[in-house]
């Protein structure tokens, strides 16, 4: 049986990566090619402005995410927060990835609006990279301290 040792997952700031997007999107692990018509029909829907962070906010969300992962007891292998998306390695503990996301979802938008930030943050959705080995692991922390602040 193959063993979870940790996993990367990637989130996006509201509207900034929408189904259809020139860049290619991902739905349930399946990469998808542009397509505008899907894209500006998103767009159509959308219910608030476009959100890429600023510095301060970038910061500030870096710290709600590790503090939460440390007062849960995970172990934040690497991250690197941009001002369109977020990317997390966690070591495997267990914990549903979905229940994983949402906290860390969820603890940045609660530490954003004390700051006195409004509205949405955060698009629908997340991508996930599971790392069953060693090597597989490594890249994914090297992948993501590459980037960010």
């Amino acid at each position: 049986m193959v063993k979870t040792l940790g996993y990367m997952v990637t989130f996006t700031t509201y509207g900034t990566w929408m189904r259809g997007d020139s860049r290619g999107w991902r739905k349930n692990g399946k990469v998808f090619t542009a397509n505008p018509r899907l894209k500006r029909i998103d767009e159509s829907q959308m219910k608030g402005e476009i959100v890429r962070l600023g510095k301060n906010e970038k910061t500030i969300v870096r710290k709600a995410i590790c503090k939460k992962a440390s007062s849960l007891g995970q172990k934040i292998l690497a991250i690197s927060v941009w001002s369109n998306h977020v990317h997390v390695v966690v070591k495997y503990d267990g914990r549903k990835i979905e229940e994983t996301v949402r906290i860390y979802k969820n603890a940045a938008t609660a530490a954003l609006r004390r700051s006195g930030f409004r509205g949405r943050v955060w698009g629908s959705g997340y991508d996930k990279r599971f790392c069953f080995d060693e090597v597989a692991l490594r890249k994914r922390i090297e992948y993501v301290e590459g980037h960010g602040i």
